[in-house]
């Protein structure tokens, strides 16, 4: 187990942290709702990070081969994705990315279709073009969660321009299986809409779980699709903006080729290095805290069966977010107002993520299993 190799620090010093996650609420509050990790950086990203501020190494990002170097060949060991030459470009964030691709594909007024509950942000980032949002929710079965391709299909044949794919699937850290993204690709075929895949929780697929890129699935896959990938949720490096969008046809790679000249100087050039830093030389770091989220996802499912029982829980495939239903204790739409009041404890709330999420909130444990453990307890403790 790598709980013994990730020192995580005690709150009194995660407190000196500067962050979202740790500026947002007061000190006797238990932040675990933005999607920053409390672990020590990975020393490879941390000692590329030191040398480039001791030689004062803070200008603008240089254009060169090495963020797309290092996304290929991690790709290619991790998931035997072979990404090819000229097909990696990179941009500031994911979500800018994103942004930046629909600008090119949707008109005002056109419609792009998200599956909720999911990241709040994809509702943003469509209304920010213009565009409408129409909702296809994912379907929950006695197996867990899925892609609906029935309300996929119902929505794409009703006229859509494109479709943002959450792979991983944020909140629930869904992995989507390759027949499903086989299924979709050809829904997005048939009807000719683009298809967006956020990637960015790739790298923190856990144990017994296979993650399957979007664009490694077929050929109408390829025709159809974007995807989007980034170090900073496996690697912790969100504040440091460095992403690819990587593309595996020419008729998607249009699009982005046509994405401004300049974008390259929106990108962190800190971020270009930690990136390269964490995907070429990072892999044990990740994998101890692999070990530790997997501990921490089953820690979570064994205090709530203790604690909190009537709360509902599936154990995520990937990431560090749990997606809780607190419906059965009657906080209302927006436990997490509850929570926060009463226990101290801050999480997100689950109706930002769709209607669907009324009763619900999410939970990062991505933190110690002391935090984790003395959040579970507060929240018992207040109902």
């Amino acid at each position: 187990m790598g709980m013994e190799h990730l020192s995580i620090d005690p709150l009194t010093e995660l407190r000196r942290r500067r962050s979202a996650k740790w500026r947002t609420f007061p000190e006797d509050v238990l932040p675990l709702p933005v999607a920053e990790m409390d672990f020590p950086l990975a020393e490879p990203v941390a000692k590329v990070l030191r040398e480039a501020i001791d030689r004062s190494d803070t200008g603008y990002a240089a254009p060169t081969p090495d963020l797309a170097e290092a996304v290929r060949n991690y790709a290619w060991r991790s998931w035997r994705w072979g990404i090819g030459d000229g097909c990696i470009r990179t941009v500031a964030d994911v979500g800018i990315g994103i942004v930046e691709v629909l600008r090119r594909i949707v008109g005002a007024g056109d419609r792009v279709v998200i599956s909720p509950p999911v990241y709040e942000p994809f509702s943003w980032w469509v209304r920010e073009v213009g565009a409408h949002v129409v909702e296809a929710p994912l379907a929950e079965g006695p197996g867990g969660w899925r892609l609906d391709l029935d309300a996929l299909e119902r929505a794409f044949s009703a006229g859509a321009t494109a479709y943002l794919l959450c792979n991983p699937h944020n909140p629930m850290g869904l992995v989507h299986g390759r027949d499903d993204l086989k299924a979709l690709a050809d829904l997005a075929d048939k009807y000719g809409v683009h298809v967006l895949s956020d990637e960015i929780h790739a790298p923190l697929v856990l144990p017994g779980a296979e993650f399957v890129p979007f664009l490694s699935v077929s050929d109408e896959a390829r025709r159809r699709g974007f995807a989007f990938l980034s170090a900073s949720k496996g690697w912790n490096l969100a504040g440091l903006k460095a992403a690819a969008v990587i593309t595996a046809d020419p008729a998607p790679k249009r699009y982005v080729d046509r994405l401004p000249p300049h974008s390259l100087y929106r990108t962190g050039h800190l971020g270009v290095l930690a990136t390269v830093a964490a995907f070429n030389d990072s892999g044990p770091w990740l994998a101890d805290v692999m070990d530790t989220l997997d501990h921490n996802r089953r820690l979570l499912d064994d205090l709530l069966t203790e604690l909190l029982p009537a709360v509902r829980y599936r154990m995520p495939q990937a990431g560090f977010l749990a997606w809780l239903d607190f419906r059965a204790l009657g906080w209302g739409d927006d436990p997490s107002a509850h929570i926060l009041d009463a226990a101290r404890v801050a999480l997100n709330a689950g109706h930002r993520y769709g209607t669907s999420g009324n009763g619900w909130a999410r939970l990062n444990f991505g933190c110690s299993p002391q935090t984790l453990t003395e959040a579970i307890t507060r929240i018992a403790a207040a109902s």
